[in-house]
């Protein structure tokens, strides 16, 4: 076992009263980073499979075990670097189909993989594309339909997949258009095109034919809240995540023939953004309210004592996966936050739940805390839904009320146009484990809270969306949980701007910084977007700046952390993949460049082989092993020794190695 260095501050220690490293048992980071044991598992649309990701020598890949014998699993794939993330089951439940990319490059190819003989195929084998589904059916079972980008990055050319061939045939050429939405009989039916008021139109499709009058107008206000989500199997109904008219999303039906539309339901607080469909006919049959939690609302009696059933077996907040053809058994994975998630098989009619897979059964026993929403005030008037995590010395009877102040590591979120959600999070646990409080706010523009909260944040990056942000802190240090100079910023994309803009533009407000992928120059942020972005490009610029305007270059300058980096006093660390697409490695590079001109320490660790963000868990510990190293110099919390860490990893650490304890004598320059 790892001998564990336990680096102890004593104004922690003199905070936390007898919160040592005796009481509580530091957490190994490969514990809450490494490879999950099993995550992902789905049902085979016939029942007779369940496929699971799990690590085949050292790197997730695709298992596949029959229904009824769980531990008789065996790899299908033989991925050796990049691990698989994402899979679902063809139709005609004879493969197992995944998406995945090079070194983070986001140019996702669809692959296949046959259950009985292991044969992988490359469904979609192009270079520089990105492969998209946007179809599939309950009663054709040999096909799809793709979405490929290769005749011109910007826009996807609609392609029928047949599965056992592998041949792809194109039925509608994209000269424009940002989505499509097909039906049960793989047909095209709807596309959805960019307005350039950031608006979106829908329209009919017969054919490859597309009507010149939009049937539906979404506004600009309504677009990032608004958005069919399919239809029912006969094609009859669509539904719709719907804000047109009211503030937030309601799930509406609309019958296709007369245009007549139905709310299905609605919350006052949350956005309805999805719902659980019957998988013969397309029927919703319950729907999603996310406010502070998940909670299932039941359509009619299909699923109710389903639903009733699950909730009162008192594991968690529940998440319903695939469900079979015949609607006789469910995957459904509970999350008890202070335990690490587990995923059942569920049996409707005799009512039983036999347990798969713990996700981390590493983590079973291990000192893991609670996590509390709470609903934070703005000071112009809005709430913000947030989530904190309290270590266990600061929270004896884990009621949520700390007993006293700790330091506290503000985890921002990414997006920003995304959502914190509750439930077990592995960085919150890390965070907590090493000594710290953790808060993750829900700042204006965040998702989920309706369209006028998004709208909140319009042109708002580093202004009104930081003051949420500082406004959070004060929250925390008014009700004793941290003290006002013993906080951290920290996050990834978006939450890397808000890490730049707090020690740029509010140099005081952190005692430190930890900026995973964040831009800091907005103008070649936006000049530098992915093509295949090219739709949604109006939007992010009525929400963020115009750079097509001089007035919108300005704004975004004034807005970017590299125009005041001269500013910065407080340590930063940064992390960043060189493949990233959406945030180029140019982001960092440029804010490092300008402080190293300025004789300003900053710690810059590069990924090669990584893009936004760190898929593979050897360089996600590795990063975190530096983060918490750093962070325990900044806030004085615990940390587990960098060690052997770095090896293994593709980390380059190109600027201020000798700034955190054991890095100097492991960079892999």
């Amino acid at each position: 076992m790892t001998i564990l260095k336990t680096v102890l501050a004593a104004g922690l220690a003199a905070a936390a009263g007898s919160a040592t490293a005796q009481d509580v048992p530091l957490i190994e980071r490969a514990k809450l980073f490494g490879n999950p044991s099993k995550v992902g598992g789905q049902l085979s649309p016939d029942g007779r499979w369940i496929s699971f990701i799990a690590p085949r020598d050292g790197v997730m890949n695709i298992y596949v075990a029959p229904a009824n014998d769980p531990a008789a699993a065996r790899p299908l794939t033989a991925e050796k670097t990049r691990p698989i993330r994402q899979t679902f089951w063809s139709p005609d439940s004879k493969q197992v189909l995944f998406v995945n990319d090079h070194g983070g490059d986001e140019n996702f190819l669809l692959y296949g993989v046959d259950v009985a003989t292991a044969a992988q195929k490359t469904l979609t084998p192009f270079e520089k594309t990105r492969a998209m589904v946007i179809g599939a059916s309950q009663t054709i079972k040999d096909r799809i339909l793709v979405g490929i980008n290769n005749r011109d990055p910007r826009w996807h050319d609609v392609y029928e997949l047949n599965l056992s061939a592998g041949a792809l045939t194109k039925v509608f050429e994209n000269t424009g258009y940002a989505g499509f939405v097909a039906d049960d009989a793989l047909k095209v039916r709807l596309a959805e095109k960019a307005r350039d008021d950031g608006g979106t139109d829908y329209f009919r499709v017969n054919g490859t034919t597309v009507e010149a009058t939009p049937f539906a107008t979404v506004t600009y206000e309504d677009a990032g809240n608004t958005t069919p989500l399919g239809f029912t199997t006969d094609g009859r109904t669509l539904y719709w995540a719907d804000s047109r008219g009211r503030d937030t999303a309601a799930l509406v039906a609309q019958d296709v023939a007369s245009g007549r539309t139905t709310i299905v339901g609605q919350d006052a607080k949350a956005d309805i953004g999805g719902g659980l469909f019957n998988p013969r006919t397309g029927q919703v049959e319950a729907y999603g309210v996310n406010y502070l939690k998940n909670e299932y609302v039941p359509v009619g009696g299909a699923i109710a004592a389903d639903l009733a059933f699950l909730k009162a077996q008192n594991k968690g907040q529940f998440f319903v996966g695939t469900r079979t053809d015949a609607d006789d058994k469910w995957l459904v994975t509970f999350d008890g936050v202070s335990t690490p998630s587990a995923t059942y098989l569920y049996d409707r009619k005799a009512k039983t739940l036999k347990e798969l897979y713990v996700s981390r059964p590493e983590l079973v026993g291990a000192p893991l805390v609670p996590m509390f929403p709470v609903e934070i005030p703005t000071r112009d008037g809005l709430t913000m839904v947030s989530y904190l995590t309290l270590p266990k010395g600061a929270d004896a009877n884990g009621d949520g009320t700390a007993d006293r102040p700790v330091p506290m590591v503000l985890w921002v979120h990414g997006g920003p146009w995304g959502r914190d959600n509750y439930g077990y999070n592995g960085y919150h646990q890390w965070f907590a484990n090493r000594g710290y409080a953790v808060l993750s706010v829900n700042y204006r523009a965040s998702t989920g809270f309706g369209k006028k909260f998004v709208s909140a944040g319009d042109l708002q990056w580093g202004r009104k969306m930081h003051d949420d942000l500082i406004d959070a802190v004060e929250w925390a240090v008014k009700r004793g949980v941290t003290r006002k100079d013993k906080v951290a910023i920290g996050g990834g994309s978006y939450g890397g701007y808000a890490t730049l803009a707090g020690v740029t533009m509010t140099p005081d407000a952190f005692a430190c910084g930890v900026d995973i992928v964040g831009p800091s120059n907005l103008n070649t942020l936006l000049a530098t977007i992915p093509p295949y972005w090219e739709a949604g490009k109006q939007q992010m610029y009525r929400r963020m700046g115009d750079p097509t305007t001089a007035a919108g270059k300005a704004l975004l300058k004034e807005r970017s952390p590299l125009t005041y980096a001269d500013r910065i006093r407080k340590p930063l660390l940064i992390g960043q993949g060189a493949n990233d697409p959406r945030v180029n490695v140019a982001e960092s590079d440029q804010i490092v460049a300008a402080m190293q001109a300025k004789n300003i320490p900053v710690t810059y660790v590069v990924f090669p082989d990584e893009g936004h963000g760190f898929a593979r868990p050897v360089n996600a510990i590795a990063f975190n092993a530096v983060a918490e190293n750093f962070l325990a110099k900044c806030l004085g919390g615990r940390a587990e020794p960098i060690g052997t860490a770095l090896q293994g990893s593709t980390a380059q650490v190109k600027a201020g190695a000798g700034n955190v304890e054991g890095l100097g004598t492991t960079a892999g320059n």
